[in-house]
């Protein structure tokens, strides 16, 4: 079966194409982005302003074009948190769907939260144990700590890159007062979240998701010794405290000549590595092992599950 997830997130609009059947692995097919960096377009009063709606609704028409020039059997659309919070995001839902015909699944935190870690813990196994989440994406970071294809507990708070970006690192590059600053807010919103998980057991595996995870992980890290898949990368927090002040000098259009950094990610990496770096270091986390797979991947897999 050949599927398209279409993901309207606060960064990009993206369409994942894979051909899939339950009880095997998705494969990827093809990849059509739009990135539209919605936070940007955010007013005063948290609505999405007329000029974002309308880079919305394009994105999605020339998503859906795609899709039909690929040849996908089943769509499964969704928007994340810049939908999900926005003043006006029931309107833009509204016109999505009357403009495009794409009527848009608006995922939870905790819906994030659980679809990333059934991704995860499929691509690591049941033998994997405990496992704890770390995923960044561009308006929240998810946090998810358990043993089964579902995590016992799950965190959403408002610490995306994107997001991030735009409420703290106004300059670019950004000065070292807005650096700190954004350290100082990401320590307080991680105290209180950081308690949810006191109770568990120390985890076996610490992943990270997500395409800035990812970006930094060959940026910063390393890779994994051992058996498993040879793009198996790890991500210590030494390097990424190393590598992160550096980043932050050097201003947005330069990045991209860096390994791993990608013309989409690179106006909003450097609060990404600041918001995993003071993640890794609220849970006393070493290293971070990362995963290929993610929210989308999730999506696919219970949709899958779900067919009879």
């Amino acid at each position: 079966m050949r599927l398209g997830v279409l993901d309207v997130g606060s960064n990009t609009v993206h369409l994942l194409v894979v051909d899939a059947h339950r009880g095997g692995p998705p494969v990827a097919q093809s990849s059509h982005r739009s990135v539209l960096r919605l936070m940007r377009y955010l007013t005063p009063s948290g609505a999405i302003s007329a000029e974002g709606v309308d880079a919305i609704v394009t994105a999605v028409a020339d998503a859906v074009a795609a899709g039909a020039a690929a040849e996908i059997e089943e769509l499964l659309p969704f928007a994340t948190s810049a939908v999900r919070e926005a003043a006006n995001g029931p309107e833009v839902l509204a016109l999505v769907e009357s403009t495009t015909g794409v009527r848009l699944q608006v995922l939870t935190g905790d819906d994030e939260a659980r679809l990333t870690f059934l991704a995860v813990r499929r691509w690591f196994g049941w033998s994997a144990g405990e496992i704890l989440l770390v995923d960044i994406g561009g308006g929240s970071l998810e946090l998810a700590a358990g043993g089964s294809e579902f995590p016992d507990v799950a965190v959403s708070l408002p610490l995306g890159a994107g997001r991030s970006t735009v409420n703290f690192l106004h300059d670019d590059p950004p000065t070292a007062d807005q650096v700190t600053a954004l350290r100082q807010h990401a320590r307080e919103q991680l105290r209180e979240a950081r308690s949810r998980f006191a109770d568990r057991p120390d985890p076996a595996h610490v992943v990270g998701s997500s395409k800035t995870i990812r970006s930094l992980a060959r940026l910063a890290g390393s890779r994994a010794d051992g058996v498993g898949p040879q793009d198996r990368r790890l991500l210590r927090r030494t390097e990424l405290e190393d590598w992160v002040p550096r980043l932050a000098k050097i201003p947005a259009d330069a990045r991209p000549a860096l390994p791993g950094i990608t013309a989409d990610r690179t106006f909003q990496i450097v609060a990404g590595g600041i918001v995993l770096a003071e993640t890794m270091r609220a849970f006393g986390l070493a290293e971070l092992e990362v995963s290929p797979w993610a929210l989308r991947e999730g999506l696919i897999l219970r949709y899958l599950d779900g067919l009879a």
